[in-house]
């Protein structure tokens, strides 16, 4: 089982790695580190906006055409 745990509180970390070493716990301890370059990007990509419509037409018009009402083949 994995469980993770995120706090900014460094007592309560070490409270927890204390404990989780007297009851023969393994701890992995990963360093998350966010650069600004990385926010940027993030921003980036949520705020994206198409300079102009997408070449591949409407994707609703597409859809309607393809599922038009047609005979099947075992009716």
């Amino acid at each position: 089982m994995e469980l993770v745990l995120k706090s900014n509180n460094e007592q309560s970390i070490a409270k927890i790695i204390a404990l989780a070493k007297k009851l023969d716990v393994t701890i992995e301890k990963k360093n998350l580190r966010i650069d600004k370059e990385d926010k940027a990007i993030k921003e980036r990509i949520l705020n994206f906006k198409a300079a102009s419509p997408s070449s591949f037409g409407d994707a609703v018009d597409w859809q309607k055409e393809q599922r038009e009402d047609r005979n099947l083949p075992f009716s």
